[in-house]
């Protein structure tokens, strides 16, 4: 990528991406007065396309050249590609820009030249002009019935709000992990990673993550993770952010160096900050220290029970660690290749360290997507095995919540929806800040048929991690169309087809929730996106191995489904 830009570089003459004129030394494009700064990977991957504009780049290629040597989940691109139209003024919809080829990738469609100003016949943008005139003369045709509708959506949102909070619901086990006025919320933020290797990424990241995990811990703390701004905190949660812990990580040679900073965001001032120059191989040692710091400053009192589960950590042994962050690196892409390799390196950290729990809950989990992905030769065989080897972690760490979360995830794959529901109550015990317990709670209560009981839990879920990706606003979607509430419901599955465009339960759910609403010609065009990246699909099929068990609610789905033409 480095090469590609300093060959654009050394032209004479500056590149032009339809009308917008790109400054990657500076990160930004121009058009006309218009400035617009992109972020680093977001100029990558723009001048990526350009290299090869009208060709269909696959996404592991785009990965591989914007991320190189890293492995990161799909979402990442995904994310990349919506900042890049929102920059350009594109849609997904009526692209004139980049184009989404279902299942292969994405394309330049706009017409790339260089020159040393605009040319003024602007040969690169009839596409672009005839969209523009045909997007104003839509928005003059609907003006009026757009305005009318929001005047009437707001006013049914605004009742249905109180109603909500004159609910009874309001005693729903999710709100005892809720926050409260005297309960601090703190943002642990990704930390950063100074320089482009490998190793010092996966420890960064590994950094952030076990924090989050040991004040989690802590009762009295109310612990968020994975989001860069406050505002996506206080867009969901009733309680406003106090404190924001980030840092940075470096790894030189033999020598670890992590600067970390906690910040009173409501007083608007640093309360205290530290900088450790360890050898790598005392990583665990840092994070002990960092924790003790943390709450020594922080106002929360820590029971001699908890300091002795905080001193717990589940592995010492450093080249153990180090395959177990690769294996959960592995296990984020959501790919049968790096599911293999995720099963491998949890492996190899069980060989390094046989005592190694949570090693052996990742290797569950393998089992588990395995299964749930359609991979499995064997299905009910991977689910057997992910359920022997979750039960094992448990066995090993009994005060370990990740251990009952993936208990519960093999439970749910297998329909038993009572024990998976004990699993993750096990889970949050431990955890109450667990998210992805939250979520998957939430995402049971609509299989058994109560989607109402799960909303409140993926709303929990969601502000804790508002940097989820599409999952939780799919499954927070799936139980407002059960629940009834189609506009809700479109709402948080467009959110997730955002977030990922591939996402085919997110279109099966949106069209059918299009469908509930009167909106034909949108549900016939989820069908026909549906059959655009699953040209066999086939509803029945799907939910042979659905862990749906709630009988009407699949019924209402087939027949939504049907009417379509799916």
């Amino acid at each position: 990528m480095q090469a590609l830009a300093e060959r654009i570089e050394s032209q004479s003459h500056q590149l032009w991406i339809g009308e917008w004129r790109i400054d990657d030394a500076l990160n930004q494009i121009s058009r006309r007065a218009q400035v617009v700064h992109l972020e680093p990977k977001g100029m990558a991957v723009l001048l990526y396309l350009a290299r090869r504009p009208g060709e269909v780049l696959g996404r592991e290629e785009l990965l591989s050249a914007a991320w190189p040597g890293v492995i990161v989940g799909d979402n990442a691109l995904t994310q990349v590609i919506i900042k890049l139209r929102k920059a350009l003024g594109d849609t997904a919809r009526e692209p004139v820009y980049i184009q989404a080829i279902s299942k292969k990738g994405y394309r330049l469609i706009a017409q790339v030249h260089r020159s040393e100003r605009e040319p003024p016949d602007r040969p690169s943008t009839p596409n672009v002009q005839a969209a523009n005139a045909s997007r104003r003369a839509v928005r003059w045709a609907s003006a009026t019935l757009a305005v009318a509708m929001l005047i009437v959506a707001l006013a049914w949102l605004m009742q249905s709000e109180r109603e909500r909070m004159a609910s009874p619901r309001g005693a729903n086990p999710a709100a005892k992990a809720s926050p409260t006025a005297a309960q601090p919320t703190v943002i642990v933020k990704p930390f950063e990673a100074v320089g482009a290797g490998v190793q010092q990424q996966l420890i960064a990241r590994a950094i952030a993550a076990d924090l989050v995990t040991d004040l989690s811990k802590v009762a009295g703390l109310w612990v968020v993770s994975g989001i860069e701004t406050q505002e996506a905190l206080q867009a969901g949660s009733s309680a406003p952010p106090r404190y924001t812990l980030s840092g940075t990580v470096q790894q030189d040679g033999e020598r670890l160096r992590l600067n970390v900073l906690l910040a009173d965001a409501a007083a608007g001032r640093q309360l205290w900050s530290e900088r450790f120059d360890r050898n790598v191989k005392d990583v665990f040692g840092v994070q002990d220290d960092l924790v003790r710091s943390i709450l020594a400053v922080l106002p929360v009192k820590v029971s001699e029970a908890e300091t002795l589960r905080l001193a717990q950590r589940y592995t010492r042994n450093l080249d153990a660690y180090e395959h177990f962050l690769r294996g959960q690196a592995a296990l984020l892409v959501r790919r049968r290749a790096q599911n293999e390799l995720a099963r491998e390196s949890y492996w190899k950290a069980i060989q390094s360290d046989p005592a190694f729990s949570r090693a052996y809950a990742g290797v569950a989990m393998t089992y588990a997507l395995e299964y749930q992905q359609g991979w499995a030769t064997d299905g009910p065989r991977a689910l057997k095995r992910a359920l022997e080897l979750a039960e094992t972690a448990v066995q090993m760490s009994p005060e370990m919540p990740e251990a009952y979360w993936v208990v519960g995830f093999v439970h749910t794959q297998r329909r038993q929806h009572d024990d998976a529901l004990r699993s993750l109550d096990n889970a949050l015990r431990l955890n109450p800040s667990y998210a992805d317990a939250h979520a998957l709670k939430g995402g049971i209560y609509t299989y058994i048929g109560e989607p109402a009981e799960g909303v409140p839990l993926l709303r929990s879920a969601l502000r804790l991690n508002p940097g989820s990706g599409s999952l939780y606003f799919l499954l927070l979607g799936r139980a407002y169309y059960f629940s009834g509430d189609t506009e809700q419901a479109k709402v948080n599955l467009n959110q997730a087809l955002l977030r990922n465009s591939e996402n085919v339960e997110a279109r099966i759910y949106l069209a059918a929730a299009h469908w509930s609403a009167g909106e034909r010609d949108e549900a016939r065009w989820q069908a026909n996106e549906i059959r655009a990246l699953e040209p066999g699909f086939d509803i029945q099929v799907w939910l042979a191995t659905y862990p749906m068990t709630n009988a009407g609610q699949k019924q209402r789905l087939v027949e939504s489904l049907k009417e379509i033409g799916l």
